[in-house]
């Protein structure tokens, strides 16, 4: 059943790669860059040290790995190239909070279809830290422009 989210990680690619771009290909790559090491960062220290979760089964699985190869780079692209950076204030919050429902939503299809798999970590931990992380991708997209318009 896990091969459901491999065929939503490639769905997730082609929206990408079709979508409107709104970034420019500096802030595509290196926000993309940011996403996937900030995701395998976070999993090498919550799954492979502290043993909170893992994909399939504990321990390093290449199919884990392609999973957030697959994943964290086309999220990040989606939820930043629709980010309403020009919008009021409230339209932010209430965009983060969806894409955070969905994550919780998404994070809890992969529990189902035993993609990943929880040992002492709770769903709704994740649906506390979802708003957060999309915060720090903003903040480092917000970095790139910065740097890109020096």
């Amino acid at each position: 059943m896990w091969i459901l989210i491999f065929v939503i990680f490639i769905l997730f690619n082609l929206i990408a790669f079709f979508v409107p771009r709104r970034l420019s290909k500096i802030e595509i790559y290196a926000t993309s860059i940011f996403a996937f090491v900030y995701g395998l960062s976070t999993d090498i220290i919550l799954n492979l040290h502290y043993h909170l979760y893992g994909y399939f089964q504990e321990g390093f699985d290449w199919l884990g790995l392609l999973g957030i190869i697959l994943y964290f780079p086309s999220i990040s692209f989606l939820f930043l190239n629709f980010y309403p950076s020009n919008r009021k204030i409230w339209n932010k919050i209430l965009y983060i909070l969806l894409w955070s429902a969905f994550s919780t939503f998404f994070e809890w299809v992969s529990l189902q279809t035993e993609f990943f798999y929880y040992t002492s970590w709770k769903l709704w931990y994740s649906a506390l830290l979802y708003p957060f992380i999309f915060l720090i991708l903003i903040i480092h997209w917000k970095f790139i422009q910065k740097l890109n318009h020096k």
